[in-house]
């Protein structure tokens, strides 16, 4: 029986993958534990409480609430627990470096302790801003797109590989991010400490708080669905730019499969995402919301560009589709469908949130 603890369980991706491994595997014990920072992460409790899921309020960013002790039964770590905005970083540093670095220090001196295993959901920002922001790019009707020919290893109309060059500046969430995984590596190499690291790319579905910094699908979705009005920021306001996106149910997918297959993935690092087939540009985005929501907006163009913006990112999963049978099912449709059918049957309370 596996015991599994789950810091930032009670986030988007830390509580569906809590709920669903615990819906797979009715007689794995399972742990979350988070701060309940983000709001509308506090709406998860009652979710635990119907699935037999114990929650700790704690934080990662303080070692008293990880006693190696009460929790030496755990063997298996999975870590959701982050700042996921890139944003953040540049307004105000210190929450950004405490929970996602000394955060994972933290984790991995009670993964060593209670010698368990220890699966990290890193990012696919850890890839530096100004080669993405360099990238030959065709411009068509709807979106950018990759061409063929480019000139750093690591890039091909699939999109970003795990070769693509480390080299320069990320923001400070990716900085973060980064630093975890060589600490991983580290101590996987110092304690025998199996580890995978899953470097992700956007993630979406319900249950998700989405915000103009993180989120996007989701706060796509729900600004048709409340008539908000959104903005094309950057890049001419055309909104070609493109992010690929996968169902948080194919993460899960995943995640099972890797716990199943824990030491023949031991130390991979693995870029995960849904790819060039389940990619969309927010102009792309928008004409999706409005056949699923029956609803039009106003969109503001904005030509300039945030800081740490890209204006095309897609991850090429050729590494861990050559390594796994996994691959991603749910087509955009259905994760923006999805999303829209829970805003629909939970409106009452979700409307404070992301109305």
């Amino acid at each position: 029986m596996n015991k599994i603890l789950i810091p930032g369980g009670s986030g988007f991706v830390g509580s569906s993958l809590a709920l669903g491994l615990k819906q797979r595997h009715p007689d794995w014990q399972i742990i979350v534990l988070d701060n309940l920072r983000r709001r509308g992460s506090e709406l998860n409790l009652a979710r635990f409480q119907q699935h037999d899921i114990e929650f700790l309020h704690g934080d990662i960013r303080q070692e008293a609430d990880l006693d190696p002790e009460s929790l030496k039964s755990v063997n298996l770590i999975i870590d959701c627990s982050a700042e996921p905005s890139v944003l953040a970083g540049f307004s105000s540093p210190q929450y950004v470096l405490q929970t996602n670095l000394l955060g994972t220090i933290n984790l991995l001196e009670l993964a060593r302790k209670i010698q368990a295993q220890f699966l990290f959901l890193s990012t696919s920002r850890v890839y530096p801003i100004e080669p993405l922001k360099k990238l030959n790019l065709v411009e068509t009707a709807t979106r950018l797109t990759l061409a063929p020919q480019q000139e750093l290893p690591g890039i091909s109309e699939l999109g970003i590989a795990e070769e693509f060059p480390l080299n320069g500046a990320r923001s400070l969430y990716g900085a973060t991010k980064l630093a975890s995984e060589l600490l991983i590596v580290e101590y996987r190499d110092a304690y025998q400490l199996p580890a995978i690291i899953n470097r992700c790319g956007v993630i979406a579905g319900p249950w998700q708080m989405g915000k103009v910094d993180q989120g996007v699908f989701t706060l796509w979705v729900a600004a048709h669905h409340f008539q908000k009005e959104l903005s094309y920021i950057g890049y001419g306001g055309t909104g070609k730019q493109v992010r690929d996106v996968l169902h948080i149910d194919d993460l899960l997918d995943l995640v099972d499969y890797q716990i199943a297959n824990f030491a023949a993935l031991d130390g991979d690092i693995l870029n995960v995402g849904g790819g060039l087939k389940n990619s969309l540009s927010l102009l792309e985005t928008t004409q999706l919301c409005e056949e699923i929501t029956g609803a039009k907006i106003k969109i503001q163009p904005v030509s300039s560009a945030r800081k740490g913006d890209v204006p095309l990112y897609l991850t090429d999963t050729t590494k861990i589709q050559a390594k796994t049978p996994w691959q991603p099912q749910r087509n955009p449709q259905t994760v923006l469908a999805d999303i829209f059918h829970w805003l629909v049957a939970n409106e009452q309370f979700l409307k404070p949130i992301l109305g």
